[in-house]
Order: C-alpha cells, then sequence, then structure tokens
C-alpha cells in the first residue's frame, strides 16, 4: 500500500471514528487542486476494493479490511 492511501485510512484510526466525510479526509492530502484529485482517486480505489464503504452525503465508512489493512 502507498504511503497516501495508508494516510487516509490512518485518518479514520487517528481521528477515532467510523465514519469520515470527504473535506475530512482531504486532509490527508493537502488542499491544492492536485492534491485534493489524488485523495479523490484514492478513496475511489478505496471503495472498490471494499476497505472504505461510501454513505451518502459524502461520508465514507472504513471497513473492517481497512482497520486490517493499517495495522
Amino acid at each position: 500500500m502507498d504511503e497516501p492511501t495508508r494516510r487516509v485510512l490512518q485518518l479514520f484510526i487517528e481521528m477515532g471514528a467510523d465514519s469520515l466525510d470527504l473535506h475530512t479526509l482531504f486532509e490527508a492530502g493537502g488542499n491544492d487542486p492536485t492534491s485534493r484529485e489524488r485523495v479523490l482517486n484514492i478513496v475511489a480505489r478505496l471503495v472498490d476494493s471494499g476497505d472504505l464503504e461510501p454513505r451518502g452525503g459524502d461520508f465514507y465508512l472504513i471497513t473492517d479490511k481497512g482497520r486490517r489493512a493499517v495495522r
């Protein structure tokens, strides 16, 4: 797993949250447009792989698989 992907998943652990919104996840990558686009791509891949679950309204839930991936 690359470092940016790990940072996105680690943010859930650090914040002690099962669910985070996309704006919070942007903090894992930075505020410039390129970084935000990278975070969007990472989140899409994590949803496709089952590490995150979309919850509507730009919220994402970390799954058990996602938690295991950052241990």
